[in-house]
């Protein structure tokens, strides 16, 4: 399903509830709940913690601190023991 056919469902479903007050208070309530979802996702960051979580690798990797793979080992096998 594309993000437009989504979307177009998303409109048609709410249209369906429009007029049904007790619906869309808790429509709002999970919209907000999925909102604040998102803002608390890991893998979104400001140009500065990008930068500071590479330096720290960097760190990690002057340290000795890294994950090799054993020679022969595959890559599941390498990514199933770290």
């Amino acid at each position: 399903m594309t993000a437009l056919e989504v979307n177009t469902q998303i409109w048609r479903n709410i249209a369906a509830i429009a007029d049904d007050e007790p619906l869309m208070t808790q429509l709002a309530k999970y919209v907000k709940k999925l909102v604040a979802k998102k803002k608390k996702d890991s893998t979104l960051m400001t140009k500065e913690e990008f930068f500071a979580n590479v330096d720290e690798a960097l760190l990690q990797a002057k340290q000795g601190r890294v994950h090799r793979m054993k020679d022969g080992e595959s890559l599941d096998e390498f990514l199933n023991r770290v």
